[in-house]
């Protein structure tokens, strides 16, 4: 029987910086298995548009993996925000919120998902983590490991096998949430303005819209819109779309000029009653999802990567079982609050924000108000935002 210290399914961006991880920190390659089955066939990769915002933490622990100097050249700095919270029918949308970084620095980058992932992958290969073209269905935990139908057996197995995780469910973990209701519709844009390094957000009542900083003349769109919107503009021709999308913009980027990659996403907010099983730990979005309007969920889904690797590595290194009920215990009391927090906080700004409900309009816009006057408050968002452990004075 093979044996493995660490058995990872899925081949994400989650799932490669946690083998990634493993590796740099001394781990033999050898240790480590990664099972994926979209690694196998020679069929090309579905295009997907999206653009994640990594902030400072992510940028840090990117930085650690080494692979940030391949990023470098498509991670578009977000310099700026600038909020505002109107209704649809308005056509100037007024900034109510501006936060910017300190000079020389970043609120966040922006990425595309599929080069943050070919990046990823192709360091995991250059360090001799291949992974094997096929699924893990079945699995059975007892105190002294886990045993794969492959007949492989390993100390600790990671579900970073995406929010429908069938690890988790075989687990019999529950997984709590529900759909919002909204999609995500996401594309590249180009207006003829320049950004300037700002990003955008307008709270409408359908749910946010957001335009994010690529380079210069094309911005990353992001909008949260009710399901027969998303079902209008993706059925409607460019000029329509063009149209619309200038409706929602009101300005800030000048001229729609075209719009690159449109697709739609549902929305749904869900979070697993636990992150751990029996020698099993669940990352990313196996454990958790959240609204994309905080643009938190890689994130958190990284910081659970750096979470996990830091206790495996010092438990290998100390030649104890990484997949120990209280090294799992550890991983839980890291990671669980902070992703139970985010839950609560992009559920409570989309409920808040998403409507046109005039007394709320009147409370959260005189809040923005007092955020924007005050340079305290506008640090501790950026702090919050960035992901970096706060430092004491």
């Amino acid at each position: 029987m093979t044996r493995k210290d660490v058995v990872i399914a899925g081949f994400g961006a989650a799932g490669a910086a946690l083998a990634l991880a493993l590796v740099k920190g001394g781990m033999p390659a050898a240790s480590i298995a990664v099972f994926d089955p979209a690694s196998g066939g020679d069929a090309p990769e579905r295009k997907d548009h999206r653009i994640l915002a990594l902030n400072a933490a992510s940028h840090a622990f990117l930085e650690g993996l080494g692979v940030w100097d391949s990023l470098r050249d498509t991670a578009y700095p977000m310099r700026s925000i600038a909020l505002s919270d109107t209704a649809w029918e308005e056509e100037i949308r007024p900034l109510l919120l501006g936060l910017e970084a300190a000079a020389g620095e970043a609120l966040a980058h922006l990425v595309p998902l599929t080069r943050l992932q070919a990046v990823l992958r192709e360091a995991c290969r250059a360090a001799g983590l291949m992974p094997e073209p096929m699924a893990i269905r079945r699995f059975e935990a007892d105190p002294g490991g886990v045993l794969l139908e492959t007949g492989l057996k390993t100390a600790l197995l990671v579900a970073a096998d995406g929010a429908s995780s069938p690890l988790r469910q075989q687990a019999g973990i529950p997984f709590h949430g529900w759909r919002y209701g909204q999609m995500a519709l996401t594309a590249i844009i180009r207006h003829a303005a320049p950004h300037n390094g700002e990003a955008v957000q307008h709270f409408l009542p359908s749910g946010p819209f957001a335009l994010l900083p690529l380079d210069e003349g094309r911005s990353s769109m992001v909008w949260s819109a009710s399901p027969p919107q998303a079902k209008a503009l993706l059925a409607a021709d460019e000029a329509g779309q063009l149209h619309a999308i200038s409706a929602a913009a009101a300005g800030w980027r000048g001229d729609i000029l075209g719009i690159e990659g449109i697709s739609a996403h549902p929305l749904a907010l869900g979070l697993a009653r636990r992150f751990v099983g029996d020698r099993l730990a669940l990352v990313a979005d196996a454990a958790h999802q959240v609204h994309p309007l905080a643009g938190q969920g890689l994130n958190l889904g990284f910081a659970d990567v750096a979470a996990l690797s830091g206790i495996i590595l010092e438990r290998v290194g100390l030649g104890l079982d990484c997949g120990a009920p209280d090294a799992l215990a550890l991983y839980q009391a890291q990671r669980r609050p902070p992703a139970v927090a985010m839950g609560y906080a992009t559920e409570g700004l989309n409920h808040l924000f998403s409507n046109d409900i005039g007394p709320l309009r009147v409370i959260r816009d005189i809040g923005m108000g007092l955020v924007q006057r005050s340079e305290r408050a506008k640090a501790l968002f950026m702090r919050a935002a960035s992901g970096m452990p706060r430092i004491a004075p």
